[in-house]
Order: structure tokens, then sequence, then C-alpha cells
């Protein structure tokens, strides 16, 4: 995979304009449907579970978030992830604030187990307490650890036999034999509710265009991070609320020569 690849992921996102069809938090809605359609996507929010499965078997993607979670939104989960699952339609899954509360890090571990997730995204702190490792939270952040990320994401790719992508100051994508590493981004992302939550149904966009699901969530974050610089080095003076304006709009106009200008990956094989 090279910076052309990545280049040709994202037209084809937005030649193709897939359905991603998102079961989210109640946070970070409105964003989530904003950021999908700038970057080219077609986004969904569907939530009754008689729904579900009719809405999951015709998108491009499945998108999974916890951050709100209740019962009567797991049930709808999961039968949408059962309907994506029989009809090839690749699972994202976010595992918000896994480790925080047995509730929520249990019903993660649930997901995982009972759906064949395509990707799994989240924090360190996420991926690690849904594969049973020590790795502090406070709330759905992930607070402060000294843990090797990029072994952390081999041994839940390997244990979850999934793609898993680590978000932080870089970013790690691996299915336990490829891993790529990812530094782009920008810390105003942290200033902004809902931009992880984002990225993981940026990454169900990638994924319903790139069936190679590696090469599919390092595009997306790639993409993703070049869009957040960009949109710093616009509007970081003026403070949070104009970044995140800033973003969208990036997202929407990111080209093949900010991807080769700014895009930086490397694969640690």
């Amino acid at each position: 995979m090279n910076i052309q690849d990545v280049v040709k992921t994202l037209e084809s996102v937005r030649q193709t304009n897939p359905l991603v069809h998102n079961i989210t938090n109640v946070v970070v809605t409105n964003f989530t449907a904003n950021g999908l359609l700038a970057i080219g996507a077609s986004p969904v929010m569907a939530y009754a579970k008689e729904e579900v499965a009719d809405m999951a078997k015709i998108a491009g993607a499945l998108v999974l978030n916890i951050g709100t979670l209740n019962e009567t939104e797991v049930e709808a989960m999961l039968i949408a992830g059962k309907a994506a699952n029989e009809h090839g339609v690749p699972v994202v899954f976010d595992p918000v604030g896994a480790g925080a509360t047995p509730y929520r890090t249990e019903t993660a571990r649930k997901l995982v187990r009972e759906l064949n997730v395509s990707i799994i995204r989240g924090n360190a702190a996420e991926i690690a307490n849904v594969i049973g490792e020590q790795w502090t939270i406070k709330g759905v952040d992930a607070g402060e650890g000294n843990g090797d990320t990029i072994a952390l994401a081999k041994k839940a790719a390997q244990q979850l036999r999934t793609v898993v992508a680590i978000t932080g100051k870089e970013d790690v994508v691996t299915d336990g034999n490829t891993t790529y590493l990812i530094r782009n981004g920008h810390p105003l992302l942290t200033k902004v509710t809902g931009t992880g939550c984002l990225v993981t149904s940026v990454i169900g966009a990638f994924a319903a265009v790139e069936k190679n699901f590696v090469h599919a969530a390092t595009s997306a974050l790639i993409s993703y991070g070049v869009a957040a610089e960009i949109a710093a080095n616009e509007a970081a003076e003026k403070g949070p609320g104009s970044f995140q304006i800033a973003f969208l709009n990036q997202l929407a106009k990111i080209g093949t020569d900010d991807i080769v200008r700014y895009g930086s990956m490397e694969n640690i094989e």
C-alpha cells in the first residue's frame, strides 16, 4: 500500500457515495452525519429494531457505536449486525468507553463475540479493555498509559480476528500481520466532541468501497488526519468552534495534492 492507494480510495468514496448505516450515540449524530456528507458518503441513522435489519442489508457499511448505550439500542445493534453479516456488509465497531463500567465493557465484548466485526476502532484503553488488558480510562477518554499500542493492536487483532485501529497521537492499523502507523491529525481533534466517533463512521465509508480493511482504515485515518491538519492551520487561533467548521470544510475539500503532500504512513511489519 502507498499514498496513491489512499488517494484512490478517497476518490472511490466520493464517486460511489456509499450508504453508511449508523447506530451511534445521541451526542454525535448531527456531527457524524455532516462529516460523512462532507467526505462524500451518504449517512443514515436508523435505530428501531423493526427496521435496522432491512437498512443494514442495503448499506455499504454498518457502524455500531455504544457511546450512549441502552438495552433497546444494544438489541438493535445485534439485529443489524447479524443482518449485515448475512449480506456481506462490513461492520465497523466503536467500543466507546469500554472499561468505564462493567455494563459498557460486557456490552462491547458481547458485540464482538456475537458479530463478525470487520474493523474495531477505539483509543488504546477501549481496545485494551475489550480484550481484558489493563489500561486506565476516564469516562470515555483514554487515561494515562505507558503500554505499547502497536503490540496491543496486534494482540487485539489476533484475539478478535479482525482489523484493529487504535487512534491517538499516532494511529495504528493492523490485522495482526500487516501493520501501518499513521502520523496525521491535530490535538484540536480532542477538543471537539465526536471526532473519534466520526472517524469510525468515516472508516465505515472507506470500508464500503475497499474490501481490504487494513487499507480502508489506513486510508480513512490519513484522509481524516490531513483534513484536520489543514483545518488547524486555518482556524487553530480562533479556537475549537472555528476548527470544527474548518474541519468539516476540509473533509469536503481535501484532494490528491493534500494527501500526497501531508499524508504520513509507515508499514511496520
